[in-house]
């Protein structure tokens, strides 16, 4: 047994979804379902520059998963900690009772771990990732894990396929279409780009696609409470799923990171150097370390 290298191991079920570019789609998937909680959408609404900023909050949740997946597990705890104290600080008002809520309560947290790591499962087994039923309840199981970093107790967390359809079920009663989840779709379907990314501007009408793309792969439940677009055919939905899957995973690593934050693109380089240094073989970047013949004998 090898020290450990990285929050989750390269032979983790983990890596296999984290490392695949359909997380795009999954992560604004994951924020459009986690809108349909009303206390959650306050939470973000109250207390973070959305409305704004969108994808900065994509950017910033891209920033956490990677830490906590291919970042030191010194990194990990130190996110973790950062997000615990942020969260422990902040409240939100709800406006229908005049009650103030805290932000770091179970119930929301537990909801938006489980929007977010469905959201990115479900999407990468439809777009193509093969994965065993066994190889996503491993998945869901790992990420108890990074439940834990937000403060959640990961026996509370729903481990396996089964355990999360049967959360979702006993979530939906409790969940509605707000005027601020309606505000949050339309704005991750048409997003203010953040400034360094502002030059990308006249490319943004290529953004919309994009956005109803990740619609799409909601739910039908979710889609029927929204009612924002007309329905299509799933099968053109997987269809282009697949496409954009197969087409954004061909780009190589260092033209697919410039998408993410400077400090995550240290955070990754850095783990590559630690990698490289343990005698894994990087010639194919991360997502080569998902090949067991690329690792060295004595990793586990």
């Amino acid at each position: 047994m090898t020290e450990q290298l990285t929050a989750q191991p390269p032979h983790s079920a983990t890596w296999l979804v984290h490392l695949d570019r359909s997380m795009w789609v999954g992560g604004v998937r994951g924020l459009m379902l986690q809108a349909l909680h009303p206390h959650a959408m306050l939470g973000v609404w109250q207390n973070s520059s959305f409305q704004d900023d969108p994808f900065g909050r994509l950017r910033r949740t891209a920033d956490f998963v990677g830490r906590v997946t291919f970042g030191s597990p010194e990194e990990a705890d130190e996110i973790g900690r950062r997000v615990r104290d942020i969260h422990r600080s902040l409240r939100f008002r709800d406006p229908a009772t005049g009650r103030t809520h805290r932000l770091d309560d179970p119930e929301l947290l537990l909801w938006v771990h489980c929007a977010e790591v469905s959201s990115y499962l479900q999407v990468a087994r439809r777009g193509g990732l093969r994965l065993t039923e066994r190889d996503a309840d491993r998945y869901l199981d790992e990420q108890r894990a990074s439940a834990a970093y937000v403060g959640l107790h990961p026996d509370e967390v729903p481990g396996s396929c089964a355990e999360m359809d049967a959360y979702f079920k006993r979530m939906r009663p409790h969940l509605r279409v707000t005027p601020e989840a309606v505000s949050a779709v339309r704005f991750l379907m048409w997003p203010r780009l953040p400034r360094e990314l502002r030059a990308l501007s006249p490319g943004k009408p290529v953004w919309f696609p994009f956005g109803a793309l990740c619609y799409y792969t909601l739910p039908d439940w979710a889609r029927r409470l929204y009612g924002v677009l007309p329905e299509v055919p799933p099968a053109a939905v997987t269809a282009a799923l697949r496409a954009f899957r197969v087409s954004m995973n061909a780009l190589p690593e260092p033209v697919h990171e410039r998408a993410f934050m400077p400090a995550t693109r240290q955070m990754l380089q850095a783990a590559r150097d630690r990698l490289g240094t343990a005698g894994y073989d990087l010639s194919k970047g991360l997502r080569g370390l998902t090949d067991p013949r690329r690792r060295p004998p004595s990793a586990a």
